[in-house]
């Protein structure tokens, strides 16, 4: 039996070409462009049959005939026994020019070209997305009754198939496939649309809180998924059955899910916190289609929508379908299954795979070259305080991955041994002596900077001073409030502020502050450290705000505690789980990298949400820890006396990785 297909190198058409090769004496002709010659080795290969079996056609699909020769198509006349028409646009971001170019006009110029070969059988392989959004239930025996398709892609493939029953004059036969994921067996996808929109939101929010903490999801209208395993199984079926001609199948799961019901199951399969409580998008609809229209008209909120689905990775069309109101019925596709042992899996028992799959192989971050070497080879980086603890193991990474790496501290002897490290490590650093809470010190090294390096591109603010003392022993010491804030508050702005213009005017520059844990838990004993860090905080939320679009940006990091000699007076810490410096840098590596809003650990956000959501069980739980841990002894004012802690302490202490007591 002798077969053509279009769209034979897609993802649908790849496989069914395999499938009907798998049939005894099956010979496929398959349309493919002359310059993509080179891919007809690599696909015999994947089809695993040789040149007399999987025979290549050149032609185009935008042209009359599909621009296929006369010499081919007279070879071709009457050998075909089944035409197969997959080749279109299936993606909701493309532009309607070309979607009208290949899904209507390349559908007519193959109806006109299969009647030309006079094919026995043409199978059309249309979409759900021909019904538009129809409000109800969509049967296979409809099609005029579609509605609200106003959509470039909803358009173009209701007019395709429209082309088929209208113009084709052979038997034909239509099937109408769901959204196609990956193989339900290995999960094997080739593209990120439809439901793999939304799984890079899944894995952020994976990424940020703890599994078990409940998570709000959107809740819409139904969305039928089928896996491709599924649909070329069923079309193949189906296609060689007797019929004669003029039927529509559906090729979906007759369960269907709602969105809220498809997230779940997917956060599920991510690992990721479940969604307990949704939004439901139907709320939407209240709002006229005037009102929004014109609110969309408007520059500052077509620029936070887009911003908005930018950063969630969801297409700007995507809000348009979560309220999809369509239901398919596929009576006749179970009819004509029936006996065969084809049919949906259930997408909780093959969501995992699918998952699994993006991750390892689709994941756009994959893809982008996001080493620390490609963010900041060849840049100017500062990190203050760069002699030591955090800052130093920070400038060895920056200053192996090629940067100009600049360091800056108050004790020269610091900076000549790091400096030396460095050396004997292969590389070096350019330090400056400098007292950032000296304000006049920072004007003079500023203008060092700018006369030397022309600036910097990457400035790490971590230099800084902490002080863990309780505010009722803090009565007579308010020079700790006043020396904390100099350096932490007042000494960073000041550089910051004086590297600030030259950034702006090269349109990029990143700001890394090293803020706390402790201003999102609000830490006891801490109150000086934590007040300092919170105004930094502040300072750069409006920063951030001010300086969106002079390509400026500024990322904080709320650092647990680090094992760096500015937590060694406190001897209770020797006891309490501490990141290593290099651990801390690789959080800066990546503030670098990806240019987030904020890095923050699990527990962090966590102590954020309490504080935010029921504050005062968050208080009673602080002052618990506050009262069973004492004061240091460097705080007391007794070096040399050992804390006594009580078991409770002890316990608590492992459990509560990072958090300031």
């Amino acid at each position: 039996m002798h077969y053509f297909v279009t769209g034979a190198t897609g993802f649908i058409g790849k496989r069914l070409v395999a499938r009907l090769l798998q049939r005894k004496g099956a010979v496929v002709h398959f349309l493919i462009r002359r310059e993509s010659e080179a891919k007809v080795a690599q696909l015999r290969e994947f089809w695993g049959v040789g040149p007399s079996r999987a025979l290549p056609v050149f032609g185009d699909l935008t042209e009359k005939k599909l621009g296929v020769s006369g010499d081919d198509i007279r070879a071709l006349k009457g050998q075909v026994d089944h035409f197969y028409h997959l080749a279109a646009v299936y993606d909701l971001e493309a532009d309607e020019e070309s979607q009208v170019k290949v899904n209507i006009d390349g559908t007519r110029n193959t109806v006109e070209f299969a009647r030309a070969i006079s094919a026995g059988h043409f199978h059309h392989v249309s979409s759900i997305a021909a019904a538009g959004l129809y409000e109800g239930v969509f049967r296979e025996d409809m099609f005029e009754e579609a509605e609200n398709i106003d959509h470039p892609y909803f358009m173009t493939k209701h007019e395709s198939e429209k082309i088929v029953r209208k113009e084709c004059k052979l038997p034909w036969t239509v099937y109408r496939p769901a959204a196609v994921v990956g193989d339900s067996r290995t999960g094997e996808m080739d593209k990120i649309d439809g439901p793999y929109y939304f799984f890079k939101l899944i894995q952020r929010m994976r990424q940020i809180l703890p599994p078990w903490m409940p998570s709000v999801g959107l809740e819409g209208g139904r969305i039928n998924i089928v896996p491709v395993d599924f649909v070329v199984a069923a079309l193949d079926h189906i296609s060689h059955g007797q019929r004669a001609g003029g039927e529509c199948f559906h090729l979906v799961d007759p369960t269907g899910y709602r969105v809220g019901d498809v997230l779940d199951i997917l956060s599920k399969a991510a690992h990721a916190p479940k969604m307990n409580l949704f939004v439901n998008a139907a709320l939407l609809g209240f709002i006229p289609k005037s009102v929004k229209k014109g609110l969309m008209a408007l520059a500052p909120v077509r620029r936070v929508y887009r911003a908005v689905m930018q950063d969630l990775g969801l297409p700007e069309d995507m809000m348009t379908f979560v309220n999809y109101p369509t239901r398919f019925d596929c009576r006749l596709t179970l009819a004509a299954l029936k006996g065969s042992g084809i049919e949906c899996p259930n997408l909780r028992d093959y969501a995992w795979r699918l998952w699994d799959y993006w991750e390892r192989h689709l994941d756009p971050d994959l893809h982008i070259d996001r080493s620390l070497k490609g963010t900041v080879g060849g840049k100017v980086v500062l990190v203050t305080g760069g002699s030591s603890g955090i800052g130093l193991a920070a400038a060895h990474k920056f200053a192996e991955a090629g940067a100009t790496t600049i360091i800056c501290g108050r004790d020269q002897d610091k900076l000549d041994e790091a400096c030396a490290e460095a050396k004997a490590k292969g590389y070096a650093f350019v330090a400056y002596a400098a007292d950032i809470a000296d304000m006049t010190d920072c004007d003079r090294f500023v203008q060092l900077l700018i006369q030397n390096h022309g600036g910097v591109d990457y400035l790490i603010n971590n230099a800084g001073r902490s002080i863990r003392r309780a505010i009722e022993s803090s009565y007579d010491r308010f020079h700790d409030f006043e020396r904390t804030m100099q350096l932490n508050y007042f000494g960073c702005l000041r550089v910051t502020m004086g590297l600030l213009p030259g950034m702006v005017a090269k349109k990029r520059g990143h700001v890394v502050n090293i803020s706390s844990i402790g201003v999102l838990t609000n830490a006891p004993r801490f109150s000086a450290y934590v007040a300092s860090k919170a105004a930094l905080d502040a300072w750069t939320r409006c920063a951030s705000s001010e300086f969106a679009d002079q390509g400026v940006t500024f990322t904080t990091i709320n650092m647990p505690l680090v094992r760096t000699p500015m937590i060694a007076p406190t001897q209770i810490y020797k006891n309490v789980p501490t990141l290593a410096p290099e651990e801390a840098a690789d959080m800066i590596a990546h503030a670098c990298i990806f240019r987030p809003v904020r890095i923050a650990t699990r527990l962090g956000v966590t102590g954020q949400v309490m504080h935010a959501l029921v504050p005062r069980v968050a208080q009673i739980v602080m002052n618990t820890s506050f009262r069973m841990f004492p004061d240091s002894s460097a705080a007391k004012g007794d070096k040399g006396a050992r804390p006594q802690l009580s078991p409770e302490a002890i316990a608590m202490q492992q459990m509560m990785r990072g958090i300031h007591f």
